[in-house]
């Protein structure tokens, strides 16, 4: 049987962590779990992210919190504007066709190469992340779903092994969670289940072509999905968010 994926697992594997240039401690501690509150809709685009509330609700110092947020705004999670503190980031619709259109041209290059190269080991690792997603979704967790969904994704970069192509994509999927959380129309989770099976049967063929065709599709499809008008970004409170981190 396979052992079912936790959070902390997935986010290890995914390696979006990586994008953080802070050393251990609880800065990076508290800049992992803001980064995972905003990639599963706890904290959404345009929400303020008040130093002394979060220091409160996590029990460390402004000066701490403050590292964590200017790395988070490095990574383009977070932004930070002058004599009103730090803002989850709230993307631009020009932003959102960019990054889907970028990620058109990425990921599908990159999918067929990790078709080419993926080993039994890895499939098996990719077969329990789509298990994790579906329990999300059937949990009705559509935050964690999305989460899973997009790290799925990177996943499959770093199978890839193109430590460039690598790096992009993790940027670019982050990215996408806030435009998701802000501009989608779709009631179902980001990332269509049936999609992901088609890139799995691809892989398990070593079908570099397939898996590449699949991915780009994909990504289309996503881009399709989102309602490109401006709007605002409603939902509960930093302290309502962030209560039980």
């Amino acid at each position: 049987m396979t052992k079912p994926l936790t959070t902390a697992d997935l986010d290890q594997r995914s390696k979006l962590h990586e994008v953080f240039a802070l050393p251990q401690g609880r800065a990076l501690e508290i800049c992992l779990k803001l980064q995972t509150a905003i990639l599963q809709h706890k904290l959404t685009p345009g929400l303020k992210l008040s130093e002394d509330e979060v220091g409160e609700i996590y029990g460390v110092s402004r000066t701490v919190v403050r590292a964590a947020l200017q790395a988070l705004a490095h990574s383009g999670l977070v932004a930070m504007e002058k004599n009103r503190g730090a803002f989850v980031a709230k993307p631009s619709i020009r932003e959102a066709h960019e990054v889907f259109q970028a990620r058109a041209l990425i990921e599908p290059a990159v999918a067929r190469l990790a078709a080419d190269v993926i080993t039994d080991r890895q499939l098996a690792q990719l077969h329990a992340h789509l298990d994790a997603e579906h329990a999300a979704l059937h949990a009705g967790d559509m935050g964690k779903a999305l989460f899973l969904s997009g790290s799925f994704h990177t996943e499959i970069a770093d199978i890839a092994d193109h430590r460039v192509f690598a790096g992009m994509i993790r940027s670019l999927i982050s990215r996408s969670s806030l435009i998701i959380a802000l501009y989608w129309k779709r009631s179902d989770t980001a990332c269509e289940s049936h999609s992901h099976h088609a890139l799995m049967n691809a892989f398990e063929k070593r079908d570099g072509a397939a898996a590449e065709k699949i991915q780009k599709s994909h990504i289309v499809d996503l881009h399709s999905g989102l309602d490109l008008r401006e709007k605002s970004a409603l939902g509960r409170s930093l302290g309502e968010a962030l209560g039980n981190g």
